[in-house]
């Protein structure tokens, strides 16, 4: 195969004839807003690494001490902004929409800046640190409070005098993704001509898949990370640097849009 192009005039070339764009987003694009990923040698919270708190068997064990960790993500959360990642993704998204185009971003970030951006079609496939699920009812709700009282209290799901455990509404280690949000994700890549790969290091599955799939079935994919991935040559273009940085020119206006 192929090495990947870091043409931005061809690139550019293929995004002026997109109709329908799929976005997929990984931690990169929100370390860049200054967001920590838990990850490698720096990925501990007080004394614990990430991995140990993010499971359903620690949350069995104590409840109060993930629901602490995430209380902390939450609280760093709501002091971060989008990046210019983020806003040219809601700009490209909106602009194109007013021409009979769309863009649909599926994420593994659970923070919601995309959200914050502006992106209007999203696909949170993580889940997000601010939505709780009660793990007797199974209800989901949007929770912004800060700080997070009755999670953190162990008070319950407030649904119809449930009163059940309620549970950081993301996708823990061990557990599989939400089918529903699968299926709509899949109906996405079935039907996109351009698929960029932001942030994103390839290796957590099953979100791994999902772009090889789609250039498998000839379809250009564009890949924006700060180094190559276990999938680069799989791909057509491999821009690296700061998504903050390449984004930006590679989703901006092309000459040949008409602008409604």
């Amino acid at each position: 195969m192929a090495r990947p192009s870091s043409n931005m005039a061809d690139f550019r070339e293929v995004f002026a004839k997109a109709k329908h764009i799929a976005i997929i987003t990984g931690a990169g694009v929100s370390a860049e807003s200054g967001v920590p990923t838990f990850r490698g040698a720096g990925g501990f919270w007080r004394k614990w690494q990430a991995q140990e708190l993010a499971t359903p068997e620690a949350f069995a064990r104590n409840p109060s001490r993930v629901w602490e960790f995430y209380h902390y993500r939450r609280e760093v959360m709501l002091s971060k902004h989008p990046n210019p990642a983020h806003i040219a993704i809601a700009e490209c998204e909106k602009r194109l929409s007013k021409q009979g185009r769309s863009v649909v971003v599926i994420t593994q970030n659970i923070d919601e800046l995309h959200r914050k951006a502006g992106t209007k079609h999203l696909l949170e496939i993580h889940g997000s640190l601010f939505k709780t699920r009660c793990t007797n009812c199974g209800n989901v709700a949007a929770n912004y409070k800060s700080p997070i009282c009755p999670a953190l209290a162990g008070k319950g799901c407030e649904e119809d005098g449930c009163n059940g455990l309620l549970r950081p509404h993301v996708v823990w280690f061990g557990e599989t993704l939400d089918p529903d949000i699968l299926t709509a994700v899949e109906k996405e890549l079935e039907i996109c001509d351009l698929c960029l790969v932001v942030g994103t290091s390839s290796v957590v599955y099953p979100a791994a898949m999902f772009a090889p799939q789609v250039s498998a079935r000839g379809v250009p994919v564009a890949e924006f990370n700060m180094e190559a991935t276990p999938a680069t040559n799989r791909f057509r273009f491999h821009f690296p640097g700061p998504c903050g940085t390449t984004l930006p020119p590679a989703l901006a206006r092309h000459e040949t849009e008409i602008i409604s």
